[in-house]
């Protein structure tokens, strides 16, 4: 069992950056791959990127060359870096948990309660 918490959701302008953290416990973090999802109004949830347990990373088309997953199993958190943010970024976005994560996965076992992003032009 897998226990998630998202921080540093917020307002910025459109070219700006913020850092998501995913903070993890209950049970063996560095046995899990992670990913962030997003979830825009209106529209359906998706991965934005996703780091396996040996640390290998996956991205959305949008996402490449301005986005940017790590992990730090020591202090089980995972992190998302965003970069040159865009109106279109705009989502709550969610931390997720699970075995393996692949770019069709759309239900993982674990999800964290969500971080509010805001992008403005």
């Amino acid at each position: 069992q897998v226990q998630l918490v998202e921080s540093g959701g917020g307002l910025v302008q459109a070219g700006g950056s913020l850092r998501l953290s995913c903070a993890g416990s209950g049970s063996i973090f560095r046995g899990y791959a992670m990913g962030w999802y997003r979830q825009a109004p209106g529209k359906q949830r998706e991965l934005v990127a996703a780091i396996t347990r040996g640390g290998t990373t996956t991205y959305t088309d949008s996402a490449k060359g301005r986005f940017t997953i790590s992990r730090d199993n020591a202090k089980n958190t995972m992190y998302l870096q965003m970069n040159s943010l865009k109106p279109e970024d705009t989502a709550v976005y969610y931390c997720a948990a699970d075995w393996v994560i692949l770019t069709t996965t759309t239900n993982p076992l674990y999800w964290g309660q969500g971080t509010q992003v805001t992008v403005s032009s």
